[in-house]
């Protein structure tokens, strides 16, 4: 009886630990971010050094972009004409970040999200975790960056 009590005491603190995100977190999404980690439906983790390849979002509302960047060693980024529209879904069963471009649909569950970092899960149960970046000016050029 007691470890039944135990168990369901922790039982309730794991479920009553889950981040509620609320409409005014999603303003924390703008901006740039790189992939730190991948972690796998069974614990693997694949974590990523230095990125060349950044993702931008512009998200005002519920609906906004997410555009790939490419840094470039002046602090300035390279981006091309393509992106996908962004739209932010609430339901009891969390928050959902769906994706359309011409050619695709898919949706992935925003887990967590602060200032300098922010987690998504996709329907393949693979954890993408993100980290805030910015322009980094490697040239030394003496020139601040945008």
């Amino acid at each position: 009886m007691k470890n039944t009590f135990m168990i369901l005491v922790l039982l309730l603190l794991f479920v009553g630990c889950k981040e509620e995100i609320k409409p005014e977190d999603i303003a924390k999404l703008n901006g740039y971010w790189e992939i730190e980690k991948v972690v796998f439906d069974k614990g693997d983790e694949k974590i990523y050094g230095m990125n060349e390849n950044f993702d931008f979002f512009k998200i005002k509302g519920k609906k906004g972009t997410r555009t790939k960047v490419m840094a470039q060693l002046d602090g300035t980024f390279l981006t091309t004409n393509t992106f996908e529209n962004v739209t932010v879904r609430f339901t009891d069963k969390g928050t959902f970040l769906d994706y359309k471009t011409n050619y695709a649909k898919w949706s992935e569950e925003l887990i967590s999200i602060s200032d300098a970092t922010f987690v998504v899960k996709n329907n393949q149960n693979k954890e993408y975790h993100y980290k805030k970046s910015g322009p980094v000016n490697l040239l030394n050029d003496g020139k601040k960056t945008k």
